[in-house]
């Protein structure tokens, strides 16, 4: 096999798209489809999607969700019940028209979400309060016809969960609204290292249709956001235009209450954004596919390549993710190559590692080598990866530190967000147009209203009244 050299990237820095693309090609995450807008995800960046898809299903289990499989293929009579949602999704829908050769009586969307068609079956299934609650989680994929597309940050097609939950009291849908956050919020920030802020989202920037929606925003490398996760309370406004109704404990009809939340593979850009440099990804180890590779070096020696097998082998047994690469390309390449594919753990060993009964650690977030002891290598390499994962949160968090700014007014604001993107906490009166203004004048967005909320009084930057609530604004991807 030729000795490949693996290809440099552009610096983040320099040229942050561009970095980006470089590493979901060369990294071997993407590959881009013959049709426009559609892109293939390689089995690296599935495996890594796997990993996010357990840690966030293993929760909703734990807190008594059940996965289901709805319909691909939504009728035009039936998204056109609900308006708001007809009106905010319109845009985007891809519609089939033909059944084979034969024109369709109806035209048919295909999902870009799936409230509609879980209305259509809680209608179906739910009678009586025993019922309820209906805790529904799906994974899947949507289509929704963007203008603009990026690998996963924004595509016609991209994979998702979404939960559809249905419920006896209104307290009820907004305590499973708000615990759903929280799930999202921990796993970023146990699993992916992404520290977030939680909020809620302004009444112009919430979902169509729903009462209230609440976000997780995470800052990434260049300081714009990435909305990492949404949550909403939808009401009885749903469940209203679908005609679901039960039996309550009066023995009168009632009509349920609703919410729904997701999460999707921007995730997987959000990690890339947060965590990676130069030399190419650095994926936290609690979702990585291989969490520590052993690379032999002089494995034409005596016993290495056998010493290496049975270091994978105390690893995978040991629960770790372990593989070795015992190819014949040069340790150098290998060593770039898993630089690039983000393995959190490096592992030599050589000849005179073998004589020593040790082996040599390299952590991707950028330590010094170091010798482990091979008796007891699997507690040293658990002890590493703890390590490692640590250090990427609170890297990310000390980004999001270092470019969150106060401003009293719009020149302050523009003036921080001049020098680095970044979030900017102003106070807002709460008025639309003051928020509209915001974006007009200097072009950020509100991102989200946190629900850690500074006591401190101020004016609106906008129309000077009193406010005191504080908003965080910025760029977003």
């Amino acid at each position: 096999m030729a000795d490949k050299k693996v290809e440099a990237i552009t610096s983040r820095d320099v040229d942050f798209a561009q970095w980006y693309t470089d590493i979901v090609t060369k990294a071997e995450l993407i590959d881009y489809s013959s049709l426009k807008g559609f892109t293939i995800m390689r089995p690296y960046a599935w495996a890594i999607w796997e990993n996010i898809q357990k840690k966030f299903d293993d929760e909703f289990k734990r807190t008594g969700h059940d996965n289901v499989s709805m319909p691909l293929l939504i009728p035009e009579s039936m998204l056109q019940k609900e308006k708001d949602l007809v009106e905010g999704f319109a845009p985007e829908v891809a519609w089939v028209t033909h059944g084979g050769s034969e024109k369709l009586e109806e035209r048919l969307c295909i999902r870009p979400t799936s409230e509609t068609v879980f209305c259509d079956h809680f209608a179906h299934v739910v009678q009586s309060y025993r019922d309820l609650p209906k805790k529904y989680n799906q994974w899947c994929s949507v289509v929704r016809w963007e203008k603009t597309t990026r690998p996963f940050l924004r595509g016609r097609e991209f994979h998702w969960q979404e939960g559809h939950t249905l419920h006896e009291t209104e307290q009820e849908a907004i305590d499973e609204t708000l615990g759903m956050l929280d799930i999202y919020a921990d796993v970023a920030e146990r699993c992916l290292a992404m520290p977030v802020i939680k909020g809620q989202k302004t009444e112009s920037d919430k979902f169509a249709g729903a009462e209230a929606t609440y976000c997780i925003e995470s800052m990434m490398h260049d300081g714009k956001a990435l909305q990492a996760g949404t949550s909403h309370f939808f009401g009885q406004k749903f469940a209203s235009a679908y005609d679901i109704q039960f039996t309550g404990r009066d023995n009168k009809l009632h009509t349920p209450w609703q919410t729904s939340w997701g999460v999707s593979t921007r995730l997987i850009g959000g990690i890339i954004m947060t965590h990676g440099d130069d030399n190419g990804l650095r994926l936290p180890p609690e979702i990585a596919p291989v969490q520590a590779v052993v690379v032999p070096v002089a494995s034409h020696k005596p016993g290495v390549t056998e010493a290496a097998e049975k270091l994978v082998a105390a690893l995978t047994a040991a629960g770790i993710r372990a593989k070795g690469d015992f190819s014949d390309n040069s340790p150098g390449w290998k060593f770039a190559e898993y630089e690039m594919k983000g393995v959190p753990l490096r592992i030599e060993i050589g000849p005179r590692d073998l004589e020593a009964g040790v082996c040599m650690f390299a952590h991707r977030t950028g330590g010094d080598k170091y010798q482990v002891k091979l008796d007891g290598v699997e507690t040293s390499a658990k002890e590493a990866l703890a390590k490692i994962q640590q250090e990427l949160y609170d890297q990310a968090k000390e980004n999001m530190e270092k470019y969150i700014y106060e401003a009293d007014t719009l020149e302050e604001a523009a003036a921080q967000m001049a020098k680095h993107a970044g979030f900017v906490k102003m106070k807002w009166c709460g008025d639309p147009a003051c928020e509209e203004a915001v974006k007009d004048r200097i072009g950020i967005g509100s991102r989200c209203i946190p629900f850690a909320q500074d006591k401190k009084a101020g004016v609106c930057p906008i129309c000077g009244k009193p406010a005191n609530t504080t908003v965080y604004w910025g760029l977003a991807y």
